[in-house]
């Protein structure tokens, strides 16, 4: 069981995406993990064969339990050829073809079985022969070819038109999996009733639903009042535990972490010119907005002020070997999840608001991995879309920096002697005393500013 968060101390398995057998290539997302915050997609760790399943779907264990157990892949033997080669002959060896279970992720098997491909009949493009998405997907566009047996080998899915879910009343808990093989088979989530940990939908209750007649589907009976009011307390009942969670590590940050707050306000006028330049060349929908810059310059400024980049271990700080920026998301059910965009540094503003964009959509529909929850190395807090002039935050432990950005407001500035309006920003920093002092932190808000000031070279 993985730590998927600073706050975590145990996990629910929603299901796996595995089974005995498989062969999983490292970072392949085996299973679904529930926290406390929200249902996360985790990645095998290793390259290799599963072979138990230590742990079963609806058992939650604390955080270091064996879920499963990978071992080396198996090394196949090409059998001899019936027929001798003649003495005088010379042939090269020919490389045995891989079986379609070994040229393909578990989630490339999966997505074939959802959408009615053989394998055995799809010519991977991939690097080694291995079999990609999008070669299923153009074999799954294929018309279906009889085989010698006269059954066809591939029949029409009925994904082909999903239908959308119908608006639910309360929030129905649904892992990511079990949501994508609804849409693929055109099967309303809302009508169900899952089985898994807390009455979570599960894939297997997808497809049970899914053999059902296409009648019985499109109009499910309407949920009984008790079937009603349980979900609605089992939402609650996890707004309040994510709370508690949160409430858990700021307590936690608060009391260990000795915090010290800087603060500066920053010219805008720069910024904000080379803003509407910019964007009188871009299309509507690729309009940049000022959190794109002060995302980016952000970024920049840990890089250059790295002691700020990284994490408290073992008593010593561990700086970060890239960027990888925290940005908290509000979920609508109430609480925030703190996703990373990695390597922002490197990343262009345009390039910096698609990632957050992505991130806020996968948040709140329960899809985010793992490597997203756990490795940012400083968090970067915006509420000036909210109004607020200035956000003095709390450190995410073992983090060792947060920075706070306000709303963009125009107020009286003195430059060169004359009062003018001028936009402004106000930045703060919130910091680990253990890992810096007010010397490197004032370090670090001079160079957001100054970054700032040159926009374009962000």
């Amino acid at each position: 069981m993985p730590v998927l968060g600073a706050d975590m101390d145990e996990g629910t398995v929603v299901e796996w995406l595995v089974k005995p057998g498989d062969q999983v290539r490292k970072g392949d997302i085996i299973a679904v993990i529930d926290t406390s915050k929200s249902a996360i997609e985790v990645e095998s760790f290793h390259t290799g064969i599963v072979q138990r399943l230590v742990v079963g779907p609806g058992e939650t264990v604390p955080v270091g339990t064996v879920l499963a157990v990978i071992g080396e892949p198996a090394v196949e033997t090409v059998p001899p050829a019936v027929e001798a080669v003649p003495p005088a002959v010379e042939t090269a060896p020919q490389p045995a073809e891989p079986h379609p279970a070994d040229a393909s992720s578990p989630l490339i098997r999966h997505l074939a079985r959802d959408l009615g491909v053989d394998l055995t009949q799809v010519t991977g493009t991939g690097r080694a022969g291995t079999i990609t998405r999008a070669d299923v997907e153009r074999a799954a566009a294929r018309p279906p070819v009889p085989t010698p047996s006269g059954r066809k080998r591939r029949e029409t899915a009925p994904h082909a038109t999903p239908r959308r879910a119908a608006p639910r009343a309360a929030r129905q808990r649904v892992s990511p999996r079990a949501r994508r093989v609804a849409g693929q088979l055109g099967v309303e989530v809302s009508g169900l009733t899952g089985s898994g940990p807390g009455g979570a939908v599960r894939e297997a209750d997808v497809r049970k639903a899914a053999a059902l007649p296409q009648t019985a589907r499109q109009q499910p009976p309407p949920a009984p009042e008790q079937d009603r009011a349980a979900a609605v307390t089992r939402a609650a009942d996890r707004t309040q535990a994510m709370r508690q969670a949160i409430g858990r590590l700021m307590a936690r940050s608060k009391r260990e972490v000795p915090h010290y707050y800087l603060s500066n306000t920053v010219d805008m006028t720069a910024a904000m010119s080379w803003l509407h330049q910019r964007n009188r060349e871009l299309a509507v929908s690729e309009r940049l907005v000022p959190a794109a810059l002060l995302l980016k310059a952000t970024a920049a400024a840990a890089r250059q002020v790295p002691d700020l980049n990284g994490y408290w271990e073992d008593d010593h700080f561990v700086p970060g070997t890239a960027v990888h920026l925290g940005v908290p998301i509000s979920l609508r059910g109430g609480g925030l999840l703190t996703p990373a965009i990695h390597d922002a540094a490197d990343l262009a503003p345009s390039e910096l608001m698609a990632r957050l964009r992505d991130l806020a959509t996968r948040a709140r529909s329960g899809r985010l991995r793992r490597a997203e929850l756990t490795e940012a190395t400083i968090t970067v807090t915006n509420l000036g879309d909210q109004g607020v002039e200035a956000v003095f935050g709390v450190i995410f432990p073992p983090q060792v920096a947060l920075v706070g950005i306000g709303k963009v407001t125009e107020k009286p500035v003195a430059v060169n002697g004359l009062i003018g309006a001028r936009p402004t920003v106000i930045t703060t920093l919130s910091a680990d005393h253990r890992a810096s002092d007010g010397y490197t932190g004032a370090r670090f808000l001079a160079a957001l500013s100054d970054l700032l000031q040159r926009p374009e070279e962000l």
